[in-house]
């Protein structure tokens, strides 16, 4: 079976170094062993999203050595698809509606390992699905993921994760159904992405078993957090790494990633210094943490 690996930004902003960090892991994971490495650009979200920031950040790709092997897929693009697999969850009687306001989400939501749980207030409610967002009711069952860097993960299902949403109240197919569709779609056999995404790796693992889809691999790397401990991106102002200063960039994701490339490499391009990663490329050097503090001077990324 070919590898195939994705990085999978939203256009709501250039990329910053936590995302640079995530897609050079999944690179190299894909490169190392002769896979394929795809884009995915994540814009359904039109109130959030810009096509000038998918040029920016194709750009930013290019500009450090990370090209991938297809055309981008673009969720804007897909909406039929995700639609279907939606009503195939409906003609299951899997959802209900949830008109659940934030702030009462933010009041009863019950503490998880992964972030906030729903309470399952509308659960047993008959909301109108065409003027609510719309849940999935998951079962009192536990699913478990072997993670490449985290190890054996472990969540049941029902009180750790809750029901999620799947279509937003705005009509709005949801990230995690999407996600599903997208990585079938584009055959990934392994999901590289932030510790941060623990929780919608379980959500997208119950989807895709609700929906019979193939299940990848998972590989969960550390995020880098900022001085207050917050995960560095865009909601949080995180700065654009900048393309003037790629090998800087390349050498402290490298670092932070626990690969030590050798100084002679500050003097060649990014090609050089990719091939010497992904030949290079040991995984057991990941740092087995969820969180990261990121340098000093990432602002300079």
């Amino acid at each position: 079976m070919i590898y195939r690996g994705r990085f999978a930004p939203t256009p709501s902003g250039p990329l910053h170094a936590g995302s640079l960090l995530t897609a050079l892991a999944s690179y190299l994971q894909a490169r190392a062993v002769a896979g394929q490495w795809l884009l995915r650009i994540d814009d359904l979200d039109r109130a959030r999203c810009r096509p000038e920031h998918t040029d920016t950040i194709l750009r930013q790709l290019e500009a450090h050595g990370l090209y991938w092997d297809a055309a981008p897929r673009l969720q804007s693009q897909h909406v039929d698809e995700y639609a279907a697999a939606y009503e195939q969850l409906l003609a299951q009687g899997l959802v209900y509606g949830c008109a659940c306001a934030r702030a009462q989400l933010a009041q009863t939501s019950r503490s998880g390992v992964d972030g906030p749980v729903y309470a399952g207030t509308c659960r047993d409610q008959a909301k109108d699905l065409r003027s609510a967002a719309v849940r999935l009711r998951v079962a009192a069952i536990e699913l478990q993921i072997d993670d490449a860097c985290q190890g054996r993960l472990r969540r049941q299902l029902e009180r750790d994760v809750g029901d999620f949403i799947v279509r937003r109240a705005d009509g709005q197919i949801a990230y995690q159904l999407a996600c599903v569709i997208d990585e079938q779609q584009q055959g990934i056999t392994e999901v590289v992405r932030g510790a941060d995404l623990i929780g919608s790796s379980f959500k997208q693992r119950y989807l895709r078993q609700l929906l019979d889809l193939a299940q990848p691999a998972y590989l969960h790397i550390p995020v880098l957090v900022d001085a207050q401990g917050q995960k560095l991106s865009k909601q949080n102002h995180a700065a654009s790494i900048d393309a003037y200063s790629v090998v800087d960039n390349l050498f402290a994701c490298l670092s932070r990633l626990g690969q030590q490339p050798p100084a002679s490499l500050r003097q060649a391009g990014a090609a050089e210094i990719l091939q010497w990663a992904t030949v290079g490329w040991t995984l057991r050097q990941v740092p087995q943490l969820t969180r990261l503090p990121a340098p000093a001077d990432v602002g300079a990324w």
